[in-house]
């Protein structure tokens, strides 16, 4: 699916990740360890690997089960990525750390902690990423960046939520047919067909127009936070809270129950039960509940600076379960 731009100045292209210096993630933790526990807690420097298989190579290192080895989110391999693990070790002993250290892994830090580290427990993440081969001339990517740093970007899912090729909605349809998968796989094809129909309805809204403003029947997310209120009738104190960047639009994480929306927002966000029937209806009977992400998408501490006039460093923070690929996708073409 493409997905519509909100920026309508001409995109620039260029490259990324020519190297996994070029794409820096450093996870921001969301707590302090206890400094006791039977949970070693591992902040980990990585260089082209990926989360899932660090995971399995803290396993041998501690000698236990994966499913003993906790992380808070994934993180992509094509890239230099910092980022906490946790591994229950009841005996509250661990081998030498310093004997998962080579050039692709380095631990930073090792502490003990009193409960294993849950999905989404941290503050958000830190990119540092480097744009490269630029095209289109730095004065239209410097007035890009100047109006996204003003009002944020369409808050995406990433391609990365669809799988190779995009196939994740697909097999999320084949599931749903009756298709037997493992567990792991199922929680992965769900998230994807819920994914796929938030940016739906996030594009309808991107095209209309209405991605950052007030419509009425909106449900609203507090800017930082993960509170909801409304829908309540539109009055100016709304529509300022909304232009200042206070408070967010929402749409639909699809699931049983009935939409929060009203009106306006509720006639736009019940077509999807008419354009995507099986995928809302899969949902609906995964035992997963109605709920809502915010359809803006802030990046914090936006700076950026020309290395050449063909290079561009470019640094911002995300919250949990935002895209950095999102931010990239309103300025241009990457390949």
């Amino acid at each position: 699916m493409i997905l519509p731009r909100a920026l309508s100045s001409a995109p620039v292209s260029g490259r990324i990740r020519c190297s996994p210096e070029d794409f820096v993630v450093e996870e921001l933790p969301s707590f302090e360890a206890t400094g006791e526990g039977e949970h070693l807690l591992l902040t980990v420097r990585k260089r082209g690997m990926n989360t899932a298989f660090c995971a399995e190579r803290i396993a041998r290192w501690a000698g236990i089960d994966v499913r003993d080895v906790s992380y808070a989110g994934m993180k992509d391999r094509h890239a230099v990525t910092t980022q906490r693990f946790s591994v229950r070790l009841p005996k509250k002993t661990a081998p030498d750390v310093a004997l998962l250290n080579d050039d692709e892994c380095q631990v930073l830090e090792a502490n003990w902690h009193n409960r294993k580290l849950a999905r989404g427990a941290l503050a958000g993440n830190r990119f540092t990423l480097m744009l490269r081969e630029l095209q289109g001339g730095p004065e239209v990517l410097e007035s890009g960046l100047q109006i996204l740093a003003r009002q944020g970007v369409p808050n995406y899912f990433g391609e990365q939520r669809f799988g190779a090729e995009q196939a994740n909605v697909g097999k999320a349809l084949g599931m749903f047919e009756g298709r037997r998968v493992d567990r792991a796989k199922r929680s992965i094809y769900l998230s994807a067909a819920r994914s796929c129909l938030f940016n739906q309805v996030l594009a309808m809204r991107v095209e209309q127009g209405s991605w950052n403003a007030a419509l009425d029947g909106e449900v609203w997310m507090l800017e930082g936070t993960k509170s909801i209120f409304g829908p309540e009738p539109m009055n100016d104190d709304i529509a300022a809270r909304c232009l200042a960047l206070d408070i967010h639009p929402t749409g639909p994480l699809w699931g049983a129950g009935a939409l929060r929306s009203t009106q306006a927002v509720f006639a736009l966000e019940s077509q999807l039960s008419v354009l995507q029937p099986a995928l809302c209806q899969g949902l609906e009977k995964a035992d997963l509940r109605q709920e809502r992400r915010a359809l803006r998408l802030l990046p914090k501490d936006l700076s950026w600076r020309f290395v050449d006039e063909n290079s561009l460093e470019l640094r911002f923070e995300l919250p949990p379960g935002a895209y950095a690929t999102s931010v990239l996708a309103e300025l241009g073409q990457f390949d």
